[in-house]
């Protein structure tokens, strides 16, 4: 009985460690979005949205597991480079809305009333990742309003009876804070593991990344938390990869450039040489290691980025 109790108690006092360090690690994190964005209403509900910088104006479209913070996190260096970043969030991620049987059509509609409360005409658009889908939307349903189109690691649509790359334990995190904080917690403490899973990236290129490159996987995954109001986002970007609405990429008529990396396992790759292949004048730019995360290759696409919308000012 002795023995029992002093295990009963161990468990207890580990669980104790455990969720207090959860607790802290979700107290955080809800803080670190407070007062950094704004909401407008439109006609499909509450669009929320950040700013940064100054300069012409770019749509930074943000990819699963994200929000506006995400889009920040992944562009802020343009900020820098003399532009001004439009970073909304989604439907369905922190506090934009989910309107009833929403598509990516009305996602780019509800851009386009986004820019007009901001009184801005054209935009280039930065499309990440699931948010690729939108912001081709956005291209082709207001081509006088979209200046040029960069996709960088564009999502494809999942193979007919194909799930979501991740399975059980993507399943996992998004219903419930405590599971992904637990995933998160294990792939940042242990570089590597399940990157492949989670990051469409190979663990050893991430084990063998510079310090730098190390510190931005930690970031883009830490700030997935919290993960509770990104859940309907997150549940729309899933129904929308296995759905494949239709997007005339052929359509657009503004400069475009895809950027990815061959070793993507989410198959980007082919994704990015598809849209640019039928764009007159697409660009499709290729990096044959990198992955989903761009490891080691992220500071060459921002270059590559910076200089596409040089030549595209207005």
């Amino acid at each position: 009985m002795v023995r029992i109790f002093f295990v009963l108690l161990t468990v207890s006092s580990l669980a104790a460690v455990v969720y207090a360090a959860f607790a802290h690690d979700l107290a955080a994190a809800r803080a670190r979005l407070v007062g950094r964005s704004k909401t407008v209403e439109t006609s499909f509900g509450t669009l929320e949205y950040a700013e940064m910088g100054e300069g012409p104006p770019i749509l930074v479209v943000h990819g699963a597991e994200g929000g506006f913070d995400q889009g920040i996190d992944m562009t802020g260096a343009l900020a820098g480079r003399g532009y001004r970043l439009i970073a909304p969030s989604r439907f369905g991620y922190l506090r934009s809305t989910m309107p009833g049987k929403p598509t990516t059509a009305m996602q780019a509609n509800a851009y386009a009333q986004l820019l007009d409360r901001l009184g801005i005409d054209k935009v280039a658009v930065v499309g990440i990742s699931a948010g690729a889908w939108s912001s081709l939307q956005f291209a082709i349903r207001h081509p006088d309003r979209c200046r040029a189109l960069l996709l960088l690691v564009p999502a494809d649509y999942l193979p007919e009876g194909m799930s979501i790359h991740g399975g059980a334990v993507v399943g996992a995190m998004v219903n419930s804070d405590f599971a992904g904080w637990a995933v998160l917690k294990l792939m940042t403490i242990t570089p590597g593991v399940m990157t492949g899973m989670m990051l469409g990236t190979d663990g050893a290129l991430v084990r063998a990344a510079e310090p730098s490159e190390k510190a931005r996987l930690r970031q883009a995954l830490e700030h997935i938390l919290p993960i509770s109001p990104r859940i309907a986002g997150m549940n729309f970007d899933v129904k929308t990869a296995a759905t494949r609405e239709p997007d005339p990429v052929e359509k657009i008529t503004c400069p475009v450039l895809t950027i990815s990396a061959e070793d993507d396992r989410f198959g980007t790759a082919s994704r990015a040489r598809y849209i640019a292949a039928r764009v007159h004048g697409g660009r499709a730019i290729i990096f044959p290691t990198g992955g989903h995360a761009l490891v080691g290759r992220y500071g060459d696409a921002l270059r590559e980025i910076t200089s596409f919308l040089q030549k595209e000012k207005p």
